[in-house]
């Protein structure tokens, strides 16, 4: 049945459109680039249509090679993990879990001990970086936790929470905030669509007039920093219910006016479909799910 598949020029194949390169598909398989060129060359010449368009510099995959790459992936990654299932001494599962520094200090991280006590033989490792992950290309990747207002229909995901953005202090700093202008703090945000309302939106929803009044604005690049900052008194922050709620659950922070919020975006989980039948995917995709039932945010 499946005696005529060219099984190397698709191995091939495969690692070549997972990295946009011939070079570094050659380095991963041990062979020189002139072999991954003649394994695709003999792979379009047995499909009759070419798989990518050969650019200056760099590769791209035309629409049936994009067609044949997602198919492709996704049965190799179910293979591999048959395989790795059989082994009688597995090694511990290994997971990486790619999110944004922010959302990885102030609500995964400190959750974690609950997965590890959970699942002892997962040997998770955290990728912290605000760039979009391509899960299409990276294969490192197992899962993003990613923050967007959009949809994702080519990953398979698992929608964790909505968020709302309100204003918090320490409790000092929110007791005089109805008596005296107080000091702002913000983030310079990374991305300006989601975070184009702001403070301003806020402002105009409460009725406050702070920054009408010069009030004093204090940005940090990050929202842990701002957040930081409004727990030693500096002032009060515009922040987001989930990345703030472990500080209001341990009463460092409280809400300032808790009735006046605006809107966010959303937190999902997302990985190449297929993947999530990864035990360690799908462990951590059902303690994901556990957690955030039990965290109750408002």
């Amino acid at each position: 049945m499946f005696a005529a598949l060219p099984l190397t020029a698709l191995r091939t194949f495969e690692s070549a459109s997972r990295l946009l390169s011939f070079k570094a598909a050659a380095e991963e398989l041990a062979v020189t680039p002139t072999a991954v060129s003649h394994q695709i060359r003999s792979l379009e010449t047995w499909l009759g249509l070419a798989l990518f368009e050969r650019l200056p510099r760099q590769v791209r995959l035309t629409e049936g090679g994009e067609r044949l790459f997602h198919s492709l992936h996704g049965a190799l990654l179910d293979v591999a993990q048959s395989l790795d299932s059989l082994r009688p001494q597995r090694s511990a599962g290994q997971l990486t879990v790619s999110t944004t520094p922010a959302f990885a200090a102030l609500w995964l991280v400190p959750r974690l001990g609950r997965f590890y006590a959970a699942h002892p033989d997962i040997n998770l490792r955290l990728d912290t970086q605000c760039e979009v992950v391509d899960l299409q290309q990276d294969a490192s990747i197992d899962l993003v936790i990613r923050y967007s207002l959009g949809d994702y229909p080519q990953l398979y995901g698992q929608c964790l929470f909505d968020e709302h953005f309100a204003v918090y202090g320490s409790p000092e700093q929110v007791a005089r905030a109805g008596s005296q202008v107080p000091t702002l703090i913000s983030v310079r945000w990374h991305n300006s669509k989601l975070y184009a309302l702001g403070w301003q939106a806020w402002c105009d929803k409460a009725g406050e007039q702070w920054l009408a009044q010069t009030s004093p604005l204090r940005e940090y690049d990050e929202e842990h920093y701002a957040l930081q900052a409004a727990i030693a008194g500096q002032g009060l922050v515009l922040a987001s219910n989930i990345l703030v709620s472990e500080s209001i659950a341990s009463g460092l922070l409280v809400p300032y006016r808790p009735d006046i919020s605006v809107d966010g975006a959303g937190y999902s989980a997302l990985c190449v479909p297929g993947r999530e039948r990864h035990p360690p995917v799908r462990a951590f995709f059902q303690w994901m799910q556990e957690e955030v039932k039990s965290a109750q945010i408002r």
